[in-house]
């Protein structure tokens, strides 16, 4: 009996690394440009909207923590395939990174909070540009 190949292309260990190496360039990059523009912006409105702008600078970094923990978890994953392990830490990164915003929301302004999520979500915002910049300039 023959054996029916996928329709997809070969994938060589070279182009593997490769493209492991520009996920973790990828990765720092997204994160240093985070930290940098939630810094920037807090500090140019952190005299009219002081918490406000802690919870940018606040969320901006627990939004790069969490996308660290997450890939970590992620390649942990494909490593071990411990289901288990990998839910139990998104439950905990959700638990942790939730309580943060809420503190924004009882002791500034509740909005602060809408900051707190800007920043959070930025190191993968700052991933999507990254990923999408870079996917343009190679073809399949």
């Amino acid at each position: 009996m023959q054996e029916e190949k996928g329709g997809g292309r070969s994938y060589s260990v070279a182009e593997a690394e490769a493209d492991l190496a520009a996920y973790r360039a990828l990765k720092t990059s997204a994160s240093v440009r985070t930290l940098a523009i939630a810094a920037a912006v807090a500090l140019l409105v952190v005299h009219w909207l002081p918490v406000p702008a802690l919870a940018l600078a606040v969320g901006g970094l627990c939004g790069v923590f969490n996308t660290l923990l997450s890939s970590a978890m992620t390649e942990r994953l494909l490593d071990s395939r411990n289901v288990g392990l990998f839910v139990l830490s998104s439950f905990l990164r959700i638990g942790l990174f939730g309580i943060v915003p809420v503190a924004f929301a009882t002791h500034g302004p509740w909005w602060s909070m809408a900051w707190y999520f800007a920043g959070f979500f930025l190191p993968l915002a700052m991933f999507a540009v990254g990923a999408a910049h870079r996917g343009g300039t190679r073809r399949a």
